[in-house]
């Protein structure tokens, strides 16, 4: 025990008798370290980020809105306008196999809600039930649409979490009635809040039985009565989102006479595909990051290999002194071996805790586009930490074996 106490004594005096240029190599690999971790950082903030955006439309949803068809193929010149209709969306439902679930959406961004408390303006959605197991809707309070309400046609509503608190400051919604447009409506349910900030409009929506909305809020400026504003659907499982989706747009340029084959004459988005587009730049962003960790490594390592060459090489006549005195080839191995290591562990270990504090200090910031802020990834830490200090083991070794094989006579020569 008392030979350990006495070789990390030892090397810290070493360390602090060279101060300068002890500093000069930790504060590298420390640099380096800080950086790897904060790069993965932010990029594990741009990840979780862009998964909290998708999640709060829902899972592997695909979203189709009304379009342009050109009359004639490839050329928008000649495109006409049409409108999706309930009926499409009944035969989307009927005919296509891959789709698990699908919804109609009426929507109108022209009402005014009013309370016995206060008054709002928000988007209306008229929707069937099976929407909010397509979409992300957490309840807060209450109830979600029923087949009853749809099929009795009853004026029931639920309230998104800015519509709640804007209608109804610090009292009970559930059970009350608002107006809407005029319109008398109970409040059967209430949200949560989705998203961060103030840019996610879920939370100034209002949601009604699809046929009472149907009949009161239809598309203004339609005279068909079977107008709806978009459809939403999911595919049986992720992989075959290309198939529902082929499906979808089948039924929709039979009835609308066009060729479903001509990708300008669909608006809409794939979730199933956004995510797939981020994973294939997170591979891309794990790849570089991985080669800048091996390089933040070989620098590093080259780092501590001069440093310990240096110290042999300064150290010679220390070095014939001590195996004068009956030093082995291993203790002073181990001198040097022990050196290499605790060069890069505390270099390391300075590195993360620096990357932390300044991932701390960015905690409450939310970047552009709903990133999430930078955090430290403990799994990528402790991985940058071990590879460090294997780096350690191997840059320390060919010194180490170059000073434990001196011979104390020519050692004790050296000038």
């Amino acid at each position: 025990m008392q030979m350990v106490i006495d070789v990390f004594a030892q090397i810290f005096g070493t360390l602090w008798a060279h101060k300068l240029r002890s500093f000069l190599t930790m504060f590298g690999i420390a640099w380096g370290v800080g950086s790897l971790l904060l790069l993965v950082g932010l990029g594990e903030g741009f990840r979780t980020g862009n998964r909290r955006n998708l999640s709060e439309y829902g899972e592997n949803i695909i979203m189709m809105f009304p379009g342009r068809a050109p009359a004639v193929p490839g050329s928008m010149n000649s495109a006409r306008q049409y409108h999706l209709t309930y009926q499409d969306y009944l035969d989307i439902r009927k005919e296509s196999p891959h789709i698990r679930a699908i919804t109609p959406v009426l929507s109108s961004n022209d009402v005014h809600a009013v309370s016995e408390f206060a008054s709002a303006s928000g988007q209306l959605n008229g929707v069937e039930p099976q929407y909010n197991g397509i979409r992300f809707l957490p309840l807060n309070q209450g109830r979600w649409l029923n087949d009853l309400d749809e099929a009795q046609k009853r004026n029931v509503v639920i309230l998104g979490e800015e519509m709640t608190h804007h209608l109804f400051p610090g009292r009970p919604a559930i059970g009350s009635f608002i107006l809407l447009n005029g319109y008398r409506f109970e409040v059967i349910g209430t949200l949560k809040r989705v998203g961060r900030g103030d840019d996610n409009m879920t939370n100034t929506r209002c949601y009604i039985p699809f046929q009472v909305m149907r009949s009161d809020f239809p598309i203004k400026g339609e005279e068909a009565y079977d107008a709806i504003s978009m459809i939403y659907y999911q595919p049986r499982v992720a992989d075959e989102h290309l198939l529902a989706q082929g499906e979808a747009r089948r039924v929709i340029g039979r009835n609308h006479h066009f060729d479903y084959h001509d990708e300008d004459a669909f608006e809409g988005i794939d979730t199933v595909q956004q995510a797939q587009m981020m994973g294939t730049i997170f591979d891309a962003m794990n790849e570089f990051l991985g080669t800048v960790g091996l390089v933040t490594l070989a620098l590093g390592a080259i780092g501590v290999i001069n440093i310990m060459l240096i110290a042999v090489s300064e150290r010679t006549r220390e070095i014939g002194l001590r195996k004068a005195l009956g030093a082995t080839n291993r203790s002073i191995m181990l001198h040097f071996f022990a050196e290499g290591i605790i060069l890069t562990l505390v270099s390391g270990l300075i590195g993360m805790g620096l990357a932390g504090g300044f991932m701390a200090l960015l905690g409450n910031y939310n970047g552009p586009g709903g990133f999430d802020p930078p955090r430290l990834v403990p799994k990528t830490a402790i991985l940058a930490i071990a590879s460090l200090t294997l780096a350690g083991v191997v840059a320390g070794l060919y010194p180490a074996r170059k000073a434990a094989r001196l011979e104390p006579v020519e050692a004790l020569r050296a000038e």
